[in-house]
């Protein structure tokens, strides 16, 4: 059955039309509504919990509130003396930050640190890579999950880890990398971890190690030693916060003389100390969680106490207090408090910091995102890589790929000059590498080779260019501005999938016009159809013809 251009044309028509209207869906869906999911870098509620039975726990959304608010002072035992109850909701501790413009601030901070684009260049495909830190040799020695995500449902409420089914990871959890080239100079780590979150290495080449869903602290000899841990504290599984049990530890600061501090951690937020043969000395902190970060904080409270690192200098162990986006140092012969650091460039989430004793003293600073947990917060936030002065406590300089932000930092490493920093990402899951802008070559447009990241300082008339000698080796060209489109992350599948349907849906758009101003364009022309000629119009035709011949003389 032949149809007729109009029963054609509304087909078409109506087929453009559901197609369109099913891609409109499809993109507000994926734009407006999105999807959330539960990782170590967004606020899972269940990890502040109090450790009790499942019957026991408080109703989520009356925890919510108290974690919100900070809820109630408890003692604390700073150096085995009890100091005096603390409330956390104390107003004359919380003064009011004066109103900057964060955006504007973090725009005049300077770029000290050029990005190595081209580094690593290793086949070794990464997981979540939690932690980073150097070797005796200078390689950098990162720590990652390979396969294994943390997601809602990688611990029950209790903390208990739900995975243990499935067996430590089988791939190497621990790679070394040349500092130079990024090749992978050695490995081990099979089939002993599951869930890597912290890597340290003291001045002997011992690697110390935190395991999350382990509930334990490790101590590996040099490059593991075989795989054979030297000591290990805490309780296979069993998450605990008595004397010689943690509940998942993140990280750990050694001593030249053997003495080390664990941050314990996402459940229990105290850090201890530890003589060299394991003997716990002292402890302290209180498990409090601010939703927004003041100047001046409560002392030894923390919401996850993060990451850990050493000044020497002044003998203190600091530590990331992530959720309240600060920096808390203490005494480290007794645990005292001596000062704390924040920043509104940084924000209320602070998820990593090393120190360098280099330019009289910086903090080298990751934070995260914020906006978590469906609060939207008023303060601006750009997720980089911060330099922070000791001293003055002032935030002097910005990092990032290609000058652009990061996603989900988890962990930063800087050389003792200064001159390198590396950061360890969970997503994408990357190692990044800065190089120090007093390191590269000055060079005219037309003497720039292919070779080099190339950095544009847009605050001045002219333009500078500076060339990372023999690192970008891949000849791409890495250009840095807060203006100027550069490399960064690889988009995402739901990144790709919003710009086909964008492009399907504007296409579509498209023909729909084109078949309304062509069955405009046919309107007048007495519906022809478009199939053929029945016999019997042919056969008029035919007569008409011959009528027509017999006319003409």
């Amino acid at each position: 059955m032949m149809l007729s251009s109009t029963q054609a044309s509304r087909s078409l028509f109506g087929a453009v039309l559901y197609l369109a209207l099913t891609s409109l869906l499809l993109l507000f869906t994926l734009t407006i509504v999105p999807t959330v999911r539960a990782t170590d870098e967004k606020i899972n509620l269940q990890r502040y919990f109090p450790l009790v039975a499942d019957d026991q726990l408080l109703n989520n959304d009356k925890r919510f509130l108290q974690i919100m608010q900070g809820g109630g002072g408890v003692s604390s035992n700073v150096g085995g003396l009890n100091s005096a109850s603390i409330s956390s909701t104390d107003t004359s501790l919380w003064p009011d930050k004066p109103k900057i413009n964060v955006q504007q601030e973090i725009n005049k901070l300077n770029i000290t640190y050029v990005y190595q684009s081209s580094w690593p260049k290793m086949d070794v495909k990464l997981g979540s890579v939690t932690a980073v830190s150097f070797d005796k040799d200078g390689h950098i020695v990162l720590f990652h999950r390979c396969d294994r995500i943390w997601d809602q449902n990688t611990f029950t409420l209790g903390n208990v880890f739900r995975q243990r089914n499935k067996g430590p990871i089988r791939d190497s959890t621990v790679l070394a990398l040349d500092r130079e080239t990024g090749n992978l100079a050695y490995d081990w780590g099979k089939n002993l971890f599951y869930m890597p979150h912290g890597l340290t290495i003291d001045n002997e080449d011992n690697v110390w190690i935190t395991d999350v869903a382990l509930h334990q602290v490790f101590k590996f000899g040099p490059r593991g030693s075989d795989d054979k841990p030297l000591m290990k504290l805490g309780t296979a599984f069993t998450p605990g916060s008595n004397k010689t049990t943690f509940c998942k530890p993140t990280s750990v600061a050694v001593l030249e003389n053997g003495d080390f501090f664990v941050a314990d951690g996402y459940c229990n937020a105290r850090i201890l100390k530890y003589s060299k043969d394991g003997q716990r000395i002292l402890s302290w902190g209180q498990n409090t969680f601010s939703g927004t970060s003041f100047d001046v904080a409560p002392q030894n409270f923390f919401a996850i106490p993060h990451a850990l690192t050493l000044v020497p200098e002044q003998e203190l162990v600091c530590t990331a207090d992530r959720e309240n986006g600060r920096i808390q140092c203490f005494f480290w012969s007794n645990g005292t408090f001596h000062s704390q650091y924040h920043s509104q460039l940084i924000g209320d989430r602070l998820f990593s910091m090393d120190y360098t004793p280099a330019q009289g003293g910086q903090f080298v600073v990751v934070n995260g995102p914020t906006a978590e947990i469906g609060v939207k917060t008023e303060q601006y936030n750009e997720v980089r890589g911060y330099i922070m002065d000791f001293k003055t406590t002032k935030v002097i300089g910005k990092f990032g790929p290609n000058d652009l932000t990061f996603s989900n930092p988890h962990d930063v490493a800087v050389t003792m000059d200064g001159n390198e920093i590396y950061v360890a990402e969970l997503n994408p899951t990357k190692i990044h590498k800065f190089l120090h802008k007093s390191l590269v070559k000055t060079v005219s447009l037309s003497a720039a080779k292919p070779k080099a990241n190339i950095e544009v300082d847009d605050k001045t008339q002219g333009v500078n260019l500076t060339v990372a000698a023999g690192l970008t080796a891949d000849g791409r060209i890495g250009v840095m501005t807060d203006n100027v489109a550069a490399e960064h992350h690889k988009p995402g599948a739901t990144a790709i999938l919003v710009a086909t349907l964008m492009l399907l849906f504007a296409f579509l758009t498209f023909a729909m016009a084109l078949l309304i101003a062509r069955r405009r364009r046919r309107g007048n022309a007495g519906g022809l159809s478009v199939g053929q000629p029945s016999e019997l119009v042919y056969r008029k035709l035919v007569a008409s013809a011959q009528n027509i011949s017999e006319d003409i003389p």
